[in-house]
């Protein structure tokens, strides 16, 4: 008994199958883009007045440290830190010509006192 040889591919139901997903994800996008999703969102008896604000911590080129504009040593840093909410967001912004030790100990700080969010502000090449 000889093999018949098969000189083709169907196709069609991986084409079926890549369409079906196609739909899908054209669907899910639309609704994630445009915010179509209605949500009733609960209510609470209380407005919450008090809004955490990002503070700053700067080092300038000659390595000086800033809070929030205002030129503190380490240890002055960490009393202005200590009686912070720990949930607060942290943005360190420092000049790339500072020594690498006076950055880590400002980072090593905030992460000790347990700030949980804490970011690094760079610059994109272009």
């Amino acid at each position: 008994m000889e093999e018949k040889e098969f000189d083709y591919i169907n196709v069609i139901p991986f084409v079926d199958i890549m369409l079906v997903l196609l739909t899908i994800v054209l669907t899910t996008s639309t609704f994630i883009a445009t915010g179509s999703i209605h949500v009733n969102l609960p209510t609470a008896s209380q407005n919450r007045a008090e809004t955490l604000k990002t503070r700053t911590v700067e080092i300038d080129g000659k390595g000086t440290v800033h809070f929030n504009g205002q030129a503190v040593t380490l240890a002055g840093l960490r009393a202005t830190l200590t009686p912070l909410d720990r949930n607060t967001p942290f943005l360190i912004r420092a000049d790339r010509d500072i020594q690498l030790q006076i950055f880590v100990d400002v980072l090593d700080m905030v992460k000790n006192l347990g700030f949980k969010l804490v970011s690094l502000q760079t610059e994109i090449k272009r």
